[in-house]
C-alpha cells in the first residue's frame, strides 16, 4: 500500500502542540511499518529543506511542491482543487493529521485527525484573523468529505460529533503519546544547572507552559498567583514562571501582569526549545494549566513524566488525560487554583502521592501504541 502523508504542519520554526505530534506519530508509524510506501508531502516557495525534519527510511520519500503558500492555499487548493494531492503523490490512503487546506481527488481514501473545535466551541477566544482562516477552510464540509477521522481524545469526538455535524461511526479516538525526552531528571545534572542559570530561575516557582492564548487563561493563573501570594501563607519566595510563545489576543495577560502587586516576581520567558523543556519541567515545584479548553492537553502530561505535581482544569479533555493523577479545578474560580497551588506546596504527602499518580498515568500514553492503531485504520481501506 502507499499511503500519503501531509506533513505541511513540520514547516513550523518553532514546534508546539500540533506540529510535535505530528513529527512524533509519524516518526513511530515509520518505526514500525517497513513494508507500506510512504509519501511525506509539504509546500513552500522557497527551500526550507534545511529545517525540516529527516526521515531517511528505505520506504519513505520526501515530496516537496514550490508554489508560494498563498497561491498553493487559497488559489490553488482553495479555488481550482488543483493539483489532487493523492494523484500527484501516486498515493491509495492519504492522512491529513490537521486542517489545512487540501485537494484530493473523489476515489480516494481519506484520513483527517482532528485536534479540537475549540473555534467552534469558543470563537472568541481567537482573532478576527483566525476566525476568518476557520471560516475559510470550512471544517464541516472537511469533516464530511473524509472517510475516517480520528479525534485525539473522547472529548473532541464528542464535539466533533455534535459541532461537526457528524455520524459517530466514522470517528475514531487515538490518545496521543508522550515524548521520552520528558523524565524525571537527576537533580546534580549538569545541564539541569545550566538551564536554571539560562533562563535565571528561583529555587521555587510555578510554572504554566504553552502558547499564550485567551482559552489557556493565563490571566486567570496570574490572579490566583495574586491571592496566593496576597493570603500572607509564607508563600513570597515562590515565583511564577510563564513559558511559551505568543498566540494571539496577548494583551489581556499583558494587563494583568502588569497591575499585580507581584509583578516583579512573574518571569514571562518566551518559545522553549525542546531540549530545554525537560529541565524546565524538572526544576519547577507545581506546574499549574488552568486552561479553559484543550483538544487532549499535552503539557499536564509531559510534567507529570518529568515528576512534577500538576494543577489542571476540569473542563474538556483535561479530566480525561489527567484524571485523579492532578489536582482538578474550575477554571473560572481563581480562588479555587490558588487553593489548589496553596495545597501541593504545603502538603508534602500529597504532592508525593500526585508525583506516583503521575508517572503511573504517563503510563497509559505512548506514540508507539499510537502507531499501532493508526496503522490498524490504514489497513481498513
Amino acid at each position: 500500500m502507499k499511503i500519503g502523508i501531509d506533513i505541511r504542519t513540520l514547516m513550523d520554526r518553532e514546534y508546539s502542540g500540533v506540529s510535535e505530534y505530528t513529527l512524533n506519530l509519524v516518526k513511530a508509524i515509520l518505526e514500525k511499518d517497513r513494508e507500506n510506501e510512504y509519501k511525506l508531502f509539504y509546500n513552500s516557495g522557497r527551500d526550507i529543506s534545511g529545517r525540516m525534519p529527516e526521515f531517511k527510511n528505505d520506504n519513505v520519500e520526501v515530496v516537496s511542491f514550490r508554489y508560494p503558500n498563498k497561491v498553493f492555499n487559497y488559489l490553488l487548493q482553495k479555488t481550482f482543487k488543483y493539483p489532487k494531492i493523492d494523484q500527484k503523490l501516486g498515493v491509495d490512503v492519504f492522512w491529513l493529521p490537521n486542517p489545512n487546506f487540501i485537494s484530493l481527488s473523489s476515489g480516494a481514501k481519506k484520513i483527517l485527525t482532528i485536534h479540537d473545535l475549540s473555534f467552534l466551541r469558543y470563537p472568541d477566544f481567537f482573532s478576527l484573523r483566525r476566525n476568518l482562516w476557520h471560516y475559510i477552510i470550512n471544517i464541516r464540509k472537511l469533516l464530511r468529505e473524509f472517510d475516517k477521522i480520528i479525534a485525539i481524545s473522547e472529548n473532541t469526538r464528542n464535539d466533533i460529533i455534535e459541532l461537526g455535524e457528524i455520524d459517530g461511526k466514522k470517528v475514531e479516538t487515538i490518545y496521543s503519546g508522550i515524548s521520552g525526552e520528558l523524565r524525571v531528571v537527576d537533580k546534580n545534572d549538569e545541564v539541569l544547572k545550566k538551564v536554571k542559570e539560562k533562563y535565571n530561575l528561583a529555587d521555587k516557582f510555578i510554572l504554566f507552559l504553552g502558547t499564550l492564548e485567551p482559552r489557556k487563561n493565563v490571566v486567570g493563573l496570574i490572579k490566583a498567583y495574586n491571592e496566593l501570594r496576597g493570603d500572607g501563607g509564607g508563600f513570597e519566595k515562590v515565583k511564577l514562571v510563564i513559558a511559551g510563545g505568543a498566540g494571539w489576543k496577548g494583551e489581556g495577560t499583558r494587563k494583568e501582569w502588569e497591575k499585580s502587586k507581584y509583578k516583579e516576581d512573574i518571569k514571562f520567558l518566551d518559545y522553549i526549545p525542546r531540549q530545554d523543556k525537560v529541565y524546565l519541567y524538572n526544576l519547577a515545584s507545581v506546574f499549574v494549566y488552568p486552561s479553559f479548553y484543550e483538544g487532549f492537553g499535552f503539557p499536564p502530561l509531559e510534567a507529570m513524566a518529568a515528576g512534577v505535581p500538576v494543577v489542571s482544569s476540569f473542563s474538556s479533555s483535561l479530566p480525561e488525560v489527567a484524571g485523579s493523577a492532578s489536582l482538578l479545578v474550575d477554571p473560572y474560580k481563581t480562588r479555587e487554583i490558588a487553593r489548589a497551588i496553596e495545597r501541593i506546596l504545603s502538603d508534602e504527602n500529597l504532592k508525593n502521592n500526585l508525583i506516583e499518580k503521575g508517572r503511573e498515568r504517563v503510563s497509559l500514553f505512548s506514540w508507539q501504541k499510537a502507531a499501532e492503531k493508526y496503522l490498524d485504520v490504514f489497513k481498513e481501506f
